[in-house]
């Protein structure tokens, strides 16, 4: 086993949509790609699966289950101004599940990819 990445795997509908969505609004790069089955893309050490229906993963399990996108698990980005971060993301087209939240470790938002797993935007408290 590897410790250079952390992998994380997303099913998505579309794996196109998906890589365009995670280049273009949070600066990951291409790692491989077999559209229309499956892409990786990375950003740091963040490797994100992206596997769409004709991906080993999105092929349904032995009781019929067939594996789908959304929940709320999801992938989490520590930021510096959480306010100028979701203006440029709505600006660009990004939907959002709700408005900021603040607690008492920070402020946080989500919102999702395009087939409807959740990332979470953080900002953690002034300390």
């Amino acid at each position: 086993m590897t410790s250079d990445l952390v992998s994380v795997r997303y099913l998505v509908d579309d794996v196109a949509a998906a890589v365009e969505f995670y280049t273009r609004h949070l600066g990951f790069t291409v790692r491989s790609s077999v559209v229309p089955a499956f892409a990786d893309v990375v950003r740091g050490n963040l490797r994100l699966l992206l596997s769409g229906p004709a991906s080993s993963a999105g092929r349904p399990l032995p009781d019929g289950t067939t594996p789908a996108p959304g929940g709320w698990n999801r992938i989490h980005f520590v930021v510096e101004d959480i306010d100028d971060e979701v203006a440029r993301l709505r600006a660009e087209g990004v939907r959002f599940r709700s408005d900021v939240v603040t607690g008492p470790g920070g402020r946080q938002i989500v919102f999702d990819d395009p087939a409807g797993n959740p990332v979470e935007l953080f900002q953690p408290a002034a300390r």
